[in-house]
């Protein structure tokens, strides 16, 4: 197991101010994972953190610590919770506001800005502004708008964090935003409870003992994990060796990756189990874990399975893989969109030794040192 290292907690000046984390619910998304994450290792530190939500919905809502306060707008959008939003940072006043994904970002900025508190205004990017249309399935006139919004607004928030400087230098030439203004802080990704996690039995047959290797995927069901992608991939393998696939995740395409696996004549080797909260005793137990993007900001997910010394092959997709494996001596990076040459590269990782990982090379994706750096940022002293 990783030895994470423990930073002192904030200042006792500090204690009694609040910081507060603004999300548009806790559905089973990278970002929000994230967020949750980066609030639990806030409040262990004795940070006073509320977790703002315009609906405390979502497969994450039972991996939020007790000594986080769960605020809920009770919001079906997040557009409509913007007057409680308001009403919140006047009535509170956080010392700093910290969110995440385009629209909520722009709302948490018009809000303080109505709310005529001096609370710091942090917005994060998780994934390529220029992608976005892809990654969120907007429509051109959408794109138009958020594109527009973001142009305008970002520019007002006090620090923009990007978790790579993939995100970081996108941001800069779409959105034009000063690149003085932009902190890359990667995600706090890995912490004592995954590796605990880790550890724990998986009740499926295809890991048991003296079974064909398999092949994990993790992530949701849309255009942008490029899953189609995979099992293209995955078809090819098979007619050279047994093998089989588990793709943790739910998502709008589940209908048309279970078509294309009939399609592909692959049903008895491919499963599609779901969201499920411990995707990391998975990953542990994968034979190779593969990342088939066309886009990211930091794949989490890909720095997960590395720290648990799982094999990976990933996309080289912009951006975040190669900001990862570039440099580590550690998994294979192939071309986004080319099933011959993931195919080719799956292949060879399976029949090759487990590379060993430098666990030196991953401690600035620990939950410790993001969450210094974010409270750093906030104005906090640690």
């Amino acid at each position: 197991m990783m030895t994470l290292g423990r930073d002192p907690v904030v200042k006792e000046t500090a204690m009694n101010e609040k910081l507060a984390l603004f999300l548009p619910s806790l559905v089973g998304g990278g970002a929000e994972r994230v967020m949750v994450n980066l609030a639990n290792s806030m409040a262990a530190k004795g940070v006073n953190v509320d977790l703002a939500l315009a609906n405390a919905e979502g497969a994450y809502k039972n991996q939020v610590a007790q000594n986080v306060n769960i605020v809920d707008f009770k919001s079906e959008r997040s557009l409509s919770s913007f007057p409680k939003l308001v009403g919140y940072l006047r009535r509170e006043k956080p010392k700093a506001l910290i969110s995440a994904l385009e629209h909520t970002n722009v709302l948490a900025i018009w809000a303080k800005r109505l709310a005529l508190v001096p609370t710091k205004n942090i917005i994060t990017e998780h994934i390529s502004s220029s992608f976005i249309t892809y990654a969120a399935g907007y429509t051109p006139s959408k794109l138009r708008a958020t594109l527009y919004a973001m142009r305008f607004t970002y520019p007002l928030a006090e620090k923009i964090v990007t978790v790579s400087q993939g995100v970081a230098d996108d941001l800069v030439q779409t959105i034009g935003i000063n690149k003085n203004k932009i902190e890359v802080i990667y995600n706090p990704v890995l912490n004592d409870a995954m590796f605990q996690k880790a550890e724990q039995p998986i009740d499926h047959p295809w890991f048991r003992e003296e079974q064909p290797p398999v092949l994990l995927g993790v992530g949701r069901l849309e255009p942008q994990k490029d899953f189609p992608n995979l099992l293209r991939a995955f078809a090819l393998l098979r007619k050279k060796q047994m093998a089989r696939l588990v793709i943790l995740g739910e998502g709008n395409l589940r209908g048309q990756l279970e078509a294309l696996v009939k399609e592909l004549g692959i049903e008895e080797d491919v499963q599609l189990p779901g969201f499920h909260s411990n995707p990391y005793a998975f990953m542990k137990r994968a034979d190779v874990f593969v990342l088939s993007s066309v886009l990211e900001g930091l794949p989490t997910v890909l720095i997960e399975a590395m720290a648990l010394g799982t094999p990976v092959v990933s996309t080289d997709c912009k951006s975040g893989p190669k900001e990862i494996l570039g440099g580590s001596g550690y998994g294979t990076l192939v071309p986004a969109q080319n099933p011959e040459a993931l195919a080719t590269a799956i292949e060879k990782t399976l029949n090759s030794p487990k590379q060993p990982i430098d666990q030196n090379k991953l401690k600035r994706y620990t939950s410790d040192e993001a969450t210094k750096n974010y409270l750093r940022v906030a104005g906090f002293k640690v």
